[in-house]
């Protein structure tokens, strides 16, 4: 059986990403900051008769992706497939940003993406088998006032995954940028942004997020938006002026 690393998974996106990658039979090695709640996905998780590996560890810390990368290899634990999905995001204006929130955001959203990426794609491409999914945000198509930190790693996370996409291309493994819009999740709440237009006007339950995510993936699609009206707005910044996109965003966020 194949394995599945999810980062984030003990709640959101992260967790019905690992019930699909469960229900479709592959041992599982979940990874988050709280492992009561860990323990009570694997629970749930092994009745489908998967192996389930929980991690409980904060990926915001410098030694943490090379911590968990040479557990798993102490333990000869084989990841097929690597799903980046822990992230977080802090609404308010920057200059009134305490500095562990702005460095954390980038801690977790690039510079631990990044690291488990490279520790863990070597291995994928000697067997010429893999697949990993970062997940990104339709925010990184825009600028974000009052969220500039967050949309900004969505931004580096979606250059980063296209281009090594394309440096794999022929290799047998394969990357997938997935880009949600605004989901029901605890990211709201933490990031404060629960009661914003974003989020007052709509937003997708995790499970149908997930589906979509894993769907791309499993059809190695190098970048994926989550539903046609995120698309249609994600695309529509291309074509609109900077300054009413960032305007836009900015009346969006508040």
């Amino acid at each position: 059986m194949s394995t599945a690393l999810i980062t984030g998974a003990s709640g959101g996106i992260g967790y019905e990403l690992a019930k699909l990658f469960a229900r479709d039979h592959h041992n599982l090695v979940l990874v988050a900051r709280s492992g009561d709640k860990l323990a009570q996905v694997a629970r749930e998780l092994q009745a489908h008769g998967v192996t389930v590996k929980i991690v409980a560890l904060d990926l915001a810390a410098p030694t943490a992706p090379t911590f968990l990368f040479d557990q798993l290899q102490a333990q000869k634990i084989s990841v097929d497939f690597l799903v980046n999905n822990a992230g977080f995001g802090i609404h308010g204006p920057f200059a009134e940003m305490p500095e562990e929130e702005i460095l954390g955001q980038i801690d977790l959203n690039i510079r631990a993406l990044t690291e488990l990426t490279r520790l863990f794609l070597p291995h994928m491409v000697a067997k010429h088998s893999g697949r990993v999914m970062n997940v990104a945000s339709t925010a990184g198509f825009q600028p974000g006032p009052l969220i500039a930190v967050y949309y900004a790693t969505k931004a580096y996370v979606i250059s980063f995954s296209e281009a090594i996409a394309n440096e794999l291309h022929g290799t047998g493994v394969t990357v997938t940028c997935f880009c949600p819009g605004a989901t029901h999740t605890g990211f709201a709440n933490r990031a404060g942004v629960a009661k914003s237009r974003l989020f007052q006007l709509g937003a997708m339950s995790a499970e149908k997020v997930a589906r979509d995510g894993y769907r791309a993936m499993m059809r190695n699609r190098t970048l994926a938006i989550s539903c046609a009206h995120n698309w249609v707005v994600a695309q529509s910044t291309r074509f609109a002026p900077r300054k009413m996109v960032t305007a836009v965003s900015r009346w969006v966020a508040e």
